[in-house]
């Protein structure tokens, strides 16, 4: 319409009985509202929510990462009592003069092994300093006793100086004492995953340069109504390559997922834990399993079915095992849906806030607490009703 036109047409608005504030009915994007019903658990002011896991008993773990704002609180914490307690003690899991090999710097991902201990996976990343050595960690706590029982200290070749070691599943089945899986979504444009035998503490990068693994050169995403592009060493979103991860209750296949893409991928675990298959191999084994949106965190529930989260549209997603799409929760204040983790009767998910950061809005700090950590049922709620069933004819 050429603008002498518009401005016709605009100028008989009131004639026509319209206004600016009024709409016709229907003529609004359903797909805006809210969808599905959700508990908020915790509210977090001060450092923001990353990783999350919950044990049967209900014991409630959260981690606040410190690579993107060096704050003095606990980097893991158990929320007990209305408060977050250090943990596994102040000692270890607060800002201290031990070396970093000996206390948490910054906590990352968070999973539970089919033993219900917690496992953590530490990027070592104090914001605008190096990784130092020993700092990038993977520690397995049994809650039972608050005691470390297994660290492995992440060293070169599987660890770079840009690393961002950021998420993990434990497979026990899958070696002698099992095996941990992580991905580095790369602090650079580096990314890979890793994967550590826990009983020998041996660990090897793999897939550094696969597809699988990668940012996707060109990506677009759509952040609160924003277009948001991947620019390598200037971000305008939160962007990496591989970080989303999951295990089926099986443990047979590791899913997974560069943050910067839309497709998910996956791997039999077993060929992952092989220290004799190479990348071309491990490669020409990997499972293109489509489109999953623009996920962050990655979980299964107990039904095998795997829940997605989406920072685009303000949701998650679950995944049906025959690879059907379902809307689990969407919801305005669902902002940067990132750590996420599934008990037998919710699913629980981190909201950071993440695309808000400075780093990535040109130095402007948009992020606006309180930070939330909400669930969702894992069995939708059935709307009941009082009046009698109409007869059968």
């Amino acid at each position: 319409m050429k603008r002498r036109s518009f401005l016709s047409a605009a100028s008989c608005a009131p004639l026509l009985g319209m206004t600016g504030e009024a709409k016709a009915s229907g003529n609004a994007d359903d797909g805006t509202s809210s969808s599905g019903v959700f508990d908020i658990v915790a509210e977090f002011t001060g450092p923001g929510p990353s990783g999350v896991a919950v044990l049967p008993d209900g014991r409630l773990f959260v981690s606040f990462p410190r690579h993107a704002d060096n704050h003095p609180g606990a980097t893991l914490g158990e929320v007990k009592n209305g408060k977050i307690i250090p943990y596994p003690s102040a000692e270890v899991s607060l800002p201290s003069n031990r070396a970093p090999a000996d206390r948490l710097m910054s906590v990352h991902g968070l999973a539970l092994d089919s033993q219900n201990r917690l496992w953590l996976i530490d990027d070592g990343k104090l914001a605008k300093h190096d990784i130092p050595e020993g700092a990038a960690k993977i520690i397995c706590i049994d809650p039972a006793t608050d005691k470390v029982v297994h660290r492995i200290v992440l060293k070169a070749p599987a660890m770079r100086p840009d690393s961002h070691m950021n998420d993990l599943r434990v497979a026990l089945s899958v070696g002698e004492k099992g095996t941990v899986f992580v991905t580095d979504s790369s602090f650079g444009t580096e990314p890979a995953l890793v994967v550590a035998d826990i009983a020998t503490g041996e660990a090897r990068r793999v897939l550094s340069h696969h597809p699988s693994t990668q940012a996707v050169e060109g990506f677009m995403a759509i952040v609160e109504g924003e277009p948001r592009r991947y620019i390598p060493h200037h971000p305008q979103m939160v962007s990496g390559g591989a970080d989303g991860i999951a295990l089926p209750s099986d443990e047979s296949r590791l899913y997974y997922s560069p943050l910067t893409s839309r497709r998910l991928y996956s791997l039999p675990t077993k060929a992952l834990a092989d220290k004799a298959l190479g990348d071309q191999a491990l490669g020409a084994l990997v499972r293109d399993e489509g489109e999953k949106g623009t996920a962050d965190g990655l979980c299964f529930d107990r039904h095998d079915r795997l829940y997605t989260t989406n920072y685009e549209h303000d949701c998650i997603l679950r995944r049906d095992p025959d690879g059907s799409f379902a809307m689990a929760v969407r919801d305005s204040r669902i902002l940067s849906p990132d750590g996420i983790c599934a008990t037998k009767d919710w699913i629980y998910c981190t909201l950071g806030q993440w695309n808000r950061l400075p780093s990535f809005n040109e130095g402007q700090n948009r992020r606006r607490p309180p930070y939330l950590l909400i669930r969702f049922p894992v069995e939708p709620l059935t709307p009941l009703n009082a009046a009698p069933e109409a007869p059968r004819k």
